[in-house]
C-alpha cells in the first residue's frame, strides 16, 4: 500500500466508497473495493474512471465484491513521470494490480478501452478470471468502420489534443453526448472534470483517441488470445443508442463467445453503467443467476 490522500473534491455522497492506494511499477494507483462475494472487477474507458461505476457498485456490493480501479493519469491516480498512457502499459498496470490483490474467481466487467485492457489482462493471467462482461466495447484492430477513423484522426490529431488539453473537451462533450436516457447532473461532471483539471493532467485521456488506430499491434494481439478466453461464460449489456459501438461489434463478440447471454439496454448511450445503472447492475444480478437457456438475447424495457 501507498499513503495518498482522496481529495476534497470527491463527494461523499456521490461516491460513498473508501478509497485505497497501491504503488505499481512507480504510480499511485487509486481503486475502491466494497462488499464482498463473487469479485467483479470493473474498468472503465475514457476519459472516465471508477466513479461511473458508482451506482452499480452501489446496487452490487452486498451480493458481490466490487473492485474498480482507476489507469495512471485517470480519476484519482498518478502516473510515474514518463508514463506514455498507451492502452498496453495500462494492460501491464491492470495485470500487475491483479497479481498484487491476488485476484482470483474474477469476473471482468469491462467498457471501453476497458474492453481491450482487460482482455489482454486475462490473456496474461487466465487462471484468475472465470467470466466476462463486456458492455460498449471491442477487442481487436478497427477496421471498415469510417466513423471510428475519422474520429479517432481528428481527436488524435494535433488539434483534438490541444482541444482536449486546453479545454477538457472530451469530458465536456462526450460524456453528455454519452448519455441518453439521463442528463449527467453539474456535481457529476463536477467529478469528472476536477479528475482531469490540468492541462498535464489531460495528457491521459488526449492519447486514447490516435491509439484506437496507432495501437493496431496491441489490439491484434488482444484479438490473437480471444480463442483462449472464447470458452468462458460471457454476459454481453448492450446501449442500443452508442453513437460508437453498435450491433455489429455487438455480433462480433456473440460469435467470439458461444457461452453468452446479451442484454440490450434500449435507449442507452455509450456510458452504459451510468446511464441505466440499474438495469445494467440487474443483468449482472440475473446472470449469475440465470435462467435454464442462455445464450439468447434479451431486450430489457426503458425505463420510465
Amino acid at each position: 500500500m501507498t499513503d495518498a490522500e482522496r481529495p476534497a473534491w470527491v463527494d461523499d455522497g456521490l461516491f460513498p466508497f473508501e478509497s485505497h492506494f497501491v504503488a505499481i511499477e512507480g504510480h499511485t494507483i487509486h481503486y475502491v473495493d466494497e462488499g464482498s462475494g463473487p469479485t467483479l472487477l470493473l474498468l472503465h474507458g475514457n476519459p472516465t474512471w471508477s466513479f461511473v461505476y458508482r451506482d452499480v457498485i452501489r446496487a452490487l456490493r452486498d451480493e458481490f465484491r466490487c473492485i474498480a480501479l482507476d489507469y495512471p493519469g485517470f480519476g484519482l491516480s498518478s502516473a510515474r513521470p514518463g508514463y506514455r498512457y498507451l492502452p498496453e502499459e495500462h494492460a501491464q498496470v491492470v495485470t500487475a494490480f491483479v497479481d498484487i490483490l491476488g485476484l482470483s474467481g474474477v469476473t471482468l466487467v469491462a467498457h471501453d478501452w476497458g474492453g481491450p485492457i482487460g482482455l489482454a489482462t486475462a490473456e496474461q493471467r487466465p487462471t484468475a478470471f472465470e467470466a466476462l462482461v463486456l458492455t460498449n466495447t471491442w477487442g481487436w484492430p478497427i477496421a471498415g468502420a469510417p466513423h471510428v477513423d475519422i474520429a479517432s484522426h481528428l481527436m488524435g490529431g494535433p488539434l483534438g489534443r490541444l482541444l482536449m488539453r486546453q479545454f477538457n473537451l472530451f469530458v465536456n462533450a462526450m460524456i453528455p453526448a454519452g448519455h441518453r436516457l439521463r442528463k449527467p447532473t453539474a456535481e457529476e461532471m463536477a467529478h469528472y472534470r476536477n479528475a482531469l483539471a490540468t492541462h498535464d493532467r489531460r495528457e491521459a485521456t488526449a492519447v486514447l483517441p490516435k491509439a484506437i488506430t496507432a495501437s493496431r499491434a496491441f489490439l491484434a494481439d488482444v484479438e490473437a488470445g480471444l480463442p483462449d478466453l472464447a470458452s468462458l461464460p460471457t454476459l454481453i449489456i448492450w446501449g442500443d443508442a452508442d453513437l460508437a459501438f453498435r450491433s455489429k461489434e455487438r455480433q462480433r463478440w456473440e460469435r467470439t463467445f458461444a457461452d453468452h447471454h446479451t442484454v440490450i439496454l434500449e435507449g442507452a448511450g455509450h456510458f452504459v453503467q451510468s446511464d441505466a445503472p440499474d438495469r445494467f447492475a440487474a443483468a449482472i444480478r440475473d446472470w449469475r443467476t440465470p435462467p435454464t437457456t442462455r445464450g439468447a438475447r434479451r431486450e430489457m424495457p426503458t425505463e420510465p
